[in-house]
């Protein structure tokens, strides 16, 4: 069981989290990331070293939390009326956000902390779950929908390749033909 797993939400310790990844989130904007360190952020966030490398182990960890929680959406997938509105606004949300530079950032440092993988893991997490809201409501109008698992595999999976290994070029015609092709070209 990992440090972050074996923490009680709620009371000090959330408070603690919510001080540090605000400091965190803070000094990577004033200093940069390469001038950021553990007493740097315990300073801002008005606790001890020993707190943060009890909770987190090492800056690289404490930067792959924060970026975890930055990588959590703030909100369901806004509502088009049908699948291939809904899923093409997505899928180009979903392909600004994670590459921009502080998406592609946040990728790196969620997956470069946590080598046992439990972060992508959390992340692939929350694209499944935009996926199947936006899947549960177009069959909810009675619309065919492909599984979640197809839908990940077909344009989530696709757009993160891009993301990380080849980023140029990268735009959101991209993404509406992933999903055209998911969906076929006469709807699905």
């Amino acid at each position: 069981m990992s440090r972050k797993q074996m923490v009680r939400p709620g009371g000090r310790s959330a408070r603690v989290q919510e001080s540090v990844h605000t400091a965190v989130r803070e000094l990577l904007a004033e200093v940069g990331r390469d001038a950021l360190t553990v007493p740097m952020v315990a300073q801002r966030a008005g606790v001890t070293p020993s707190t943060v490398y009890r909770r987190w182990g090492d800056l690289q960890e404490l930067l792959s939390d924060v970026a975890v929680e930055r990588l959590r959406p703030d909100a369901e997938p806004e509502e088009h009326g049908d699948l291939r509105s809904d899923l093409t606004a997505w899928a180009e949300q979903f392909l600004d956000e994670m590459a921009s530079p502080s998406g592609r950032a946040y990728v790196r440092d969620a997956l470069l902390g946590d080598p046992d993988g439990g972060n992508a893991g959390r992340c692939s997490a929350y694209a499944a779950e935009q996926v199947e809201v936006v899947l549960a409501r177009a069959g909810a109008r009675e619309e065919g929908v492909p599984d979640v698992e197809t839908t990940m595999d077909r344009v989530v999976a696709p757009l993160m390749y891009r993301i990380l290994f080849r980023p140029a070029g990268l735009d959101a015609g991209y993404a509406r033909g992933l999903v055209a092709d998911l969906l076929g070209a006469n709807g699905r």
